[in-house]
């Protein structure tokens, strides 16, 4: 029995990038092996299990053979027989089919090191196309690598948009595909996600509410870049900039949905894109099962957005019915996270990247002073209840009604 660590921590530890998970692969043992020395299994469609000490997870080496549709569909042979090198073989990119013996021996039949040195993401073997779940792992790594200057290798992306084409893609479980976006939408560039998608056409496929922004037109003297999806690239460089939760990325890529469906009479203007946009974000969400704070922030920008660039102007009462409406005086870290999203999206223009965005420190202020009304004043007069809501409510208004600006 021979154990080996590979795939992402050999990548990563060859990159001088950081990396928190281990995984090693068993050569020459069976499960039996494994669980007299304490090993726990894990594994559902192969043996996987978990170190007795270390709770790191050691998979038996194996080879696979497609037998039906979809990334599922292999029938996985794990005999103590087979190599490192045929368990390499099965892996999806060059940089994640190497390996380390206990020695610190490297082991790379396939060329690895020299596609990290040369910065290309590459295929090992034409069996790449056998499962539809490389297309998103693949544009997830040129989004954790663009800025180290990562590129595809042509004869890959002719892989993966044979493999969005192929009908494949739409075999993915929701779990799966929502699995790797959120991944990608935590990575140094999720712009780069979205754009390996739309290459290989596989953003028609997963994405198409977000495929279609692309070609539709905004006006010029708002949006300087006039085409939505790159207003919707540049928000998501943005947000990137200002906040590393991926709830707060996917919120940015969904506001700006409802442009997609604007009738051709009345563009380059979006009259209504907002609540347009919710029906659209909702969709999304179902489709994908998208956990529900992502929804609630998603759903609260592509809705309020307009109402956030207007802050300073807007009634008291509106300004309020907003603060209630994104969740802020229930959770007051559902503020800044909204803030971040509407200066993402006002920022993400051509020739507004370094524009202070004012509103947004103007509604921070205002939600600031209404949260320091003395309730206990209140109460100490004699107010309970109704009343003492009322009351409260009476003040917010008063205070956002002060500190609200005139309209130039």
């Amino acid at each position: 029995m021979k154990v080996y660590l590979v795939g992402g921590a050999v990548r990563d530890k060859l990159l001088g990038y950081p990396y928190q998970e281990k995984d090693w692969v068993v050569v020459g043992a069976s499960p039996e092996t494994l669980l007299d020395q304490g090993y726990r299994p894990v594994g559902n469609d192969f043996p996987v299990f978990l170190h007795p000490q270390t709770g790191e997870e050691y998979a038996l080496a194996r080879t696979e053979r497609k037998s039906g549709v979809g990334y599922k569909g292999f029938q996985f042979c794990t005999d103590s027989n087979v190599t490192l090198e045929e368990d390499l073989s099965r892996r999806d990119l060059t940089i994640n089919a190497m390996a380390q013996a206990e020695d610190g021996t490297l082991i790379d039949p396939y060329g690895g090191q020299e596609d990290l040195k040369n910065r290309v993401l590459r295929h090992v073997s034409n069996a790449f196309v056998e499962d539809p779940l490389r297309v998103l792992r693949v544009a997830r790594f040129a989004a954790r690598y663009a800025h180290l200057g990562f590129t595809i290798a042509p004869e890959t992306m002719s892989l993966m948009t044979e493999l969005s084409h192929s009908g494949e893609l739409e075999s993915l479980t929701p779990e799966r595909v929502w699995m790797e976006t959120e991944k990608a939408l935590g990575e140094r560039s999720p712009r780069t996600y979205i754009e390996v998608l739309r290459e290989c056409g596989a953003l028609k496929v997963l994405l198409p509410e977000v495929d279609r922004l692309f070609g539709v037109p905004q006006r010029a003297d708002y949006h300087p870049e006039v085409d939505t999806g790159l207003h919707i690239l540049m928000s998501l460089d943005q947000a990137t900039l200002l906040e590393s939760d991926p709830a707060v990325r996917f919120a940015v890529l969904m506001h700006d949905l409802g442009k997609g469906i604007t009738p051709s009479s009345i563009l380059p203007r979006h009259i209504g894109h907002e609540e347009n946009g919710v029906k659209l974000v909702n969709g999304v969400c179902d489709r994908l099962k998208v956990p529900n704070r992502f929804r609630e922030l998603a759903v609260a920008v592509t809705r309020h957005h307009l109402h956030c660039h207007k802050a300073p102007h807007l009634k008291a009462s509106t300004t309020l019915r907003l603060l209630k409406e994104i969740g802020a005086l229930r959770q007051a870290d559902k503020l800044q996270q909204f803030v971040h999203c509407c200066e993402a999206d006002a920022r993400g223009r051509l020739g507004f990247e370094q524009r202070e965005y004012y509103p947004g420190q103007w509604l921070q202020k205002a939600f600031a002073a209404i949260q320091n009304i003395d309730h206990q004043a209140l109460i100490n007069q004699g107010l309970s209840g109704k009343k003492l809501g009322d009351a409260i409510e009476q003040r917010r208004l008063s205070i956002l009604n002060e500190l609200r600006e005139p309209c130039h």
